[in-house]
C-alpha cells in the first residue's frame, strides 16, 4: 500500500531525508523511529503530498505522491503532528466540516461521525466545543477526521506524543483497530515499548538515513539485544545522533522516549 524508493528530501545545502526506502503491506502497521531532527516528519509529510520529495518516488495505495497527489489524498487519512482543530467548532461541526470536504455529506455523514465519536469514546462530547477539550480528546477527535472518508491507509506523526498513559491505550487500540479493518498504517512514536508492541514491522532512521528495518524481533537480534529500546540505543549511538540536550537516545536518563 505504501512503496518508497530513494526519497531524498534537500533544503539548501542539507540534505534531512536520504535515499530512504521502504514498504508497506496492507494491514500492515509500520512504524518509523528515531530521535530528534532524524528526518521522520519530513518523510511522512512527503508521503502525505504536503512536501515535494527533491529526490525518489513513493506511491501510495498504488498512486505516485507527486504526480497523482489528489489520488492519494483521496485514499489517505493523516494526523499531524498538531491535530488543527478548530476550536469554537464542536467535535461534530469539525468533522461535518472535513466530511464536506471530502465530498461526504447527508445522513450517511452523520452515521459515520456518530459512529466514530461512539468508537473513540466521544459521544457524550459530540455537540462541545473542541477548545475545551483535553490534548487527549482534540487527539481522539482528529483521529475520528483521519479515518472519516475510510482511507485505505493512514499515516500517523506521533499520535500519542503528551498523552496521559489511559488516552495512549486509547490511541494504540485504535491501531490495533485499524489494522485489523485491513487498512495500512504507518507511524512514528515517542515510545519504543510502544512500538515494541504493536508494530509489525519498524524502520530506524537516524541522520536521515534508515539504517535497519524489519520485525521488532529482526531488529533486537540483527544487534543482539533482548529489546528495541537497546537496539535503538546502539544504533544512535553507533551513528553519532543524540537527542536534544545532549542526551543519548536510548540511555538510562533518556527512558524509552524517543522523538
Amino acid at each position: 500500500m505504501i512503496e518508497v524508493s530513494g526519497l531524498e528530501k534537500t533544503f539548501g545545502r542539507r540534505t534531512v531525508v536520504k535515499n530512504v526506502t521502504f514498504t508497506v503491506e496492507q494491514g500492515e502497521v509500520f512504524g518509523l523511529l528515531g530521535p530528534n531532527g532524524a528526518g521522520k516528519t519530513t518523510t511522512l509529510r512527503m508521503l502525505s503530498t504536503s512536501m515535494r520529495p527533491t529526490r525518489g518516488t513513493a506511491r501510495v495505495a498504488g498512486y505516485d505522491v507527486v504526480r497523482e497527489s489528489e489520488q492519494v489524498r483521496a485514499r489517505l487519512g493523516v494526523l499531524p503532528t498538531d491535530p488543527g482543530l478548530y476550536g469554537r467548532l464542536t467535535a461534530a461541526e469539525n468533522l461535518r466540516f472535513y466530511g464536506r470536504l471530502c465530498g461526504l455529506g447527508g445522513a450517511e455523514l452523520e452515521r459515520r461521525i456518530d459512529e466514530l465519536l461512539e468508537w473513540l469514546g466521544l459521544a457524550d462530547f459530540k455537540n462541545e466545543r473542541t477548545e475545551h477539550f483535553s490534548k487527549g480528546m482534540r487527539q481522539k477527535v482528529a483521529l475520528a477526521r483521519a479515518v472519516l472518508h475510510a482511507p485505505q491507509v493512514l499515516i500517523l506523526d506521533e499520535p500519542t506524543a503528551g498523552l496521559d498513559v489511559l488516552a495512549a491505550r486509547s490511541i494504540i487500540e485504535f491501531i490495533r483497530q485499524s489494522k485489523a479493518s485491513g487498512r495500512s498504517v504507518l507511524f512514528s512514536s515517542h515510545y519504543l515499548l510502544e512500538a515494541d508492541r504493536v508494530c509489525d514491522r519498524v524502520a530506524i532512521i537516524v541522520n536521515g538515513e534508515i539504517c535497519t528495518m524489519g520485525t521488532p524481533a529482526e531488529v533486537c537480534r540483527e544487534v543482539g539485544v533482548d529489546n528495541l529500546e537497546d537496539a535503538f540505543a546502539y544504533w544512535v549511538e553507533t551513528l553519532g545522533a543524540s537527542e536534544s540536550g545532549g542526551r543519548r537516545a536510548g540511555s538510562k536518563e533518556a527512558g524509552s522516549r524517543v522523538v
